[in-house]
């Protein structure tokens, strides 16, 4: 099998980390080749390597068996290779077509203006033998996350790429986009073409790759054949110790009513979002929500969490009626909020660790705060394993997963009554996944409350004490996780109600959504 890339005791350091640690693989011409492990690994810092986004401190790289030094992206393009980032790198405003060809665009006129006729033409017929559905002169600002990645790739394969980087494609995607990119990687299997996968989702692994190289701590562990790997091994090689990939959720009593929602109501410009919604949350309980996302689940998580008004409805929280009370209110009172989206809601950017891990408590501590701001932040960084080059930076400087590990340890290390956990482990490794379910089952075991909303099914099942299935806004099944399938549960997902025997059975149609919305979670 011929080397499509050789890396070899690739090394690369920054201020107080090690990023690269001698790193050695290769990558078969014409396959995936999964890069996997957790958060913080090394695993996007050796491809920005290879992509020229950084200059390594020591080792070599060969492409096609020919050594080669990358002092740009550009450098990286002249020889074949293509990056699709995590965070896309498109113009909105301009079309498709506009972007596919920036800075690649085919001339007429001796050169003086954009050959657009023939740039149209091109990205056509490109996307056309990659069986790529898209419209060439759609705006970008129009068109959803999955086609802008399909994007991205053509404007990698429009500059003559035949290896693919892809790092994280899938943190931005539904499951249906998911299925659609693995269709998208098979074509291009097809055509010849290369690819590297980062990614520390197992379940994706196993449903991608040919060859699957394991990074620990900016070294790499091992490489294995696909069809030698399992879950339990991979989450061993990623952490360097077992990994419980099924919890035990011990039957714990319940005590007191912590929170109650009554009759939750909220209006958008041209729909209602929320739409009577009752519900409660007692002493050790966790109540899931499980829905589609776009289904009114952050609507609602965020009323509760005194983040919006509410326009009918009330909320008690803890013996007390708290609809008028706010954010900064319930937060004092015992009611913590990890939001759903770290960049937007839960931190700060520009605030290093310290300053981060006190917000919307700063008011609570006016004498020797920056003191107790940092070692509180090297107390999270530590107990919730937050790889960082130190807390006195900015959280920008983390990774997407360390970030998030910083915003449930702030939310959790409150000692919160209830807390209000939004896909609380979106875009975690498997340890750090593991690690937090703990944390949230230790919560239910000393009596406080969690409101858990997710759309992992799994995760639901295994945490929750009852499941509630919200459906365009409302509450429309409460469920038991013990005794609910994933099938059934995908059918409350879609709309519809569980077949009984008191009840004709769904139409195929119904059937196929609720299979569809079952194998995306497993």
């Amino acid at each position: 099998m011929t080397h499509s890339v050789e890396l070899t005791d690739i090394r690369k350091t920054f201020p107080g980390v090690v990023a690269n640690d001698d790193v050695s693989l290769s990558v078969n011409k014409g396959e995936v080749h999964v890069i996997l492990g957790e958060n913080g690994a090394g695993k996007s810092t050796l491809m920005n390597i290879l992509y020229g986004l950084y200059q390594p401190d020591g080792g070599t790289i060969r492409i096609d068996g020919e050594e080669k030094e990358f002092e740009s992206p550009q450098d990286a393009i002249n020889e074949g290779i293509g990056m699709i980032h995590q965070h896309f790198k498109l113009v909105g405003p301009m079309t498709i077509t506009e972007n596919i060809i920036l800075g690649s665009e085919p001339k007429k006129s001796l050169g003086m203006s954009v050959d657009m006729e023939t740039a149209r033409r091109e990205v056509k017929e490109l996307s056309e033998r990659y069986g790529f559905d898209i419209n060439p002169e759609d705006a970008v600002e129009d068109v959803s996350v999955g086609v802008r990645q399909r994007v991205e790739i053509l404007r990698a394969l429009y500059r003559g790429a035949d290896i693919l980087i892809l790092d994280e494609p899938t943190a931005v995607l539904t499951p249906d986009e998911i299925e659609s990119l693995f269709v998208v990687f098979d074509e291009l299997i097809e055509q010849g073409k290369t690819i590297i996968f980062i990614t520390h989702k197992l379940d994706e692994v196993m449903s991608v790759a040919d060859d699957i190289s394991v990074l620990r701590d900016g070294k790499r562990i091992t490489t294995i054949p696909a069809e030698e790997a399992t879950n339990n091994r991979l989450a061993e090689l990623m952490v360097g110790d077992e990994v419980l990939l099924e919890l035990d959720r011990d039957p714990h009593p319940k005590g007191e009513e912590l929170l109650r929602v009554d009759d939750l109501q909220i209006e958008g410009d041209d729909a209602t979002l929320v739409d009577d919604v009752t519900l409660s949350v007692r002493e050790g309980e966790v109540l899931g929500i499980a829905g589609v996302d776009g289904n009114g689940q952050t609507v609602l998580s965020d009323a509760i969490a005194g983040l919006i008004e509410l326009d009918d409805g009330s909320v008690t929280f803890d013996g007390e009626d708290a609809t008028e009370w706010g954010r900064n209110r319930l937060n004092d009172a015992g009611l913590s909020y990890i939001p759903p989206d770290r960049q937007e809601q839960g931190l700060v950017m520009n605030f290093d660790h310290g300053e981060n891990v006190i917000l919307g408590e700063q008011h609570t501590f006016p004498i020797g705060r920056r003191m107790r701001d940092d070692e509180l932040a090297e107390e999270i960084v530590a107990e919730y394993d937050v790889k960082t080059s130190g807390v006195e930076t900015s959280v920008k400087s983390l990774s997407g997963g360390n970030q998030q590990k910083l915003l449930v340890g702030r939310e959790l290390e409150r000692d919160p009554k209830l807390v209000i956990a939004s896909n609380p482990t979106r875009g975690l490794d498997v340890g750090s996944i593991e690690f937090i379910h703990e944390q949230l089952l230790s919560a239910r075991r000393n009596d406080r409350g969690v409101l858990l909303i997710s759309s992992k099914l799994d995760e639901l099942q295994q945490l929750s004490d009852r499941i509630a299935v919200i459906y365009e806004g409302e509450i429309i099944d409460t469920v038991d996780p013990e005794t609910v399938t994933e099938r059934e549960l995908g059918l409350l997902m879609a709309g519809q109600e569980l077949v009984t025997e008191e009840t004709d059975s769904v139409s195929n149609e119904n059937t196929l959504q609720a299979k569809r919305i079952e194998d995306e979670n497993k």
